[in-house]
């Protein structure tokens, strides 16, 4: 498969539900601001008409009230990209507790084939066979995105991270294979620790893969420090997306960009906003940098 070409900038969203590593107030803040999916989808609009065309979510149930929006609007966004990034884990434990194990996994289940897909299910568990329970998992929370345009799809670094602890890279391959053969689509991994991680899939053949990671000029949250990620980027071959450029408004927007950009390697930058104005601002310096 060729390599996804992706946007400079993709809008993240974090602040959509209540999430700010840096402040507890922040992100209960937000979290009311957007209580109501209409205001969310008020700043996606926002995104939209400012020239962003990929949104970069997690799997949160509310994601899927979005999708439907999306989906009811086609002239609306019209090139309009989603880069699914799963799984949700809170969103599981929750459904448990409402519906109950098998009625959850029958809420989450995709609608085509839903019969052999559990049967593949009981024969996973049975066999405890990684692959097939893997793939069950990918198709759950892929089900939301039905019709939806999403070149991209990421694995957690909640994930991403035990599987690297745990040494089963077999697993990166299983998920990279998969969402190519079912979707169409470029797998991508979300890690902490960025450099490991590209030991693990140049060991199981996954070349120049796509990968987030925090990366900011103070390293907060960069696992390993800042020269040990500007040494990867210098010498490995990977398509990095940069997240907490701002380290959650530690750094001055204009600073914490020209500090990414001049990164080699970043193809994109990932970014969470509240209002058209910042998100404006941070689409023109970043237009600026480039010019």
């Amino acid at each position: 498969m060729s390599g996804v070409a992706m946007d400079r900038l993709l809008f993240g969203d974090n602040q959509f539900f209540g999430i700010n590593h840096m402040s507890e107030e922040k992100a209960r803040a937000q979290a009311l601001q957007f209580r109501d999916t209409a205001a969310i989808i008020a700043v996606l609009d926002a995104a939209y008409d400012e020239g962003l065309r990929t949104f970069m979510c997690t799997t949160h149930e509310r994601i899927g009230e979005i999708c439907d929006h999306v989906r009811a609007n086609p002239g609306r966004y019209q090139g309009f990209k989603f880069y699914p990034c799963m799984p949700y884990a809170h969103k599981y434990a929750n459904a448990a507790t409402d519906h109950g194990m098998v009625g959850a996994v029958m809420h989450f289940m995709p609608d085509d084939g839903i019969l052999k897909t559990a049967v593949r299910g009981g024969v996973s568990l049975a066999r405890k066979d990684v692959e097939g329970l893997a793939k069950i998992l990918v198709d759950m929370e892929m089900k939301m995105f039905r019709g939806l345009e999403t070149p991209v799809i990421f694995l957690q670094n909640v994930v991403v991270d035990l599987l690297l602890g745990m040494g089963m890279k077999d697993s990166f391959r299983i998920f990279h294979d998969y969402v190519a053969e079912r979707y169409g689509a470029e797998a991508g991994f979300i890690t902490m620790n960025l450099p490991a991680l590209l030991d693990a899939l140049d060991a199981v053949g996954i070349e120049n893969p796509i990968v987030c990671s925090n990366l900011n000029k103070i390293g907060f949250r960069v696992s390993g420090g800042v020269e040990a990620y500007a040494e990867t980027l210098r010498t490995r071959r990977v398509r990095a997306i940069a997240m907490s450029v701002l380290a959650s408004g530690a750094i001055p927007p204009r600073e914490a960009l020209e500090w990414v950009a001049a990164q080699p390697n970043v193809e994109a930058i990932v970014f969470g906003a509240s209002s058209r104005k910042n998100i404006r601002d941070t689409r023109t310096i970043v237009e600026g940098l480039q010019a």
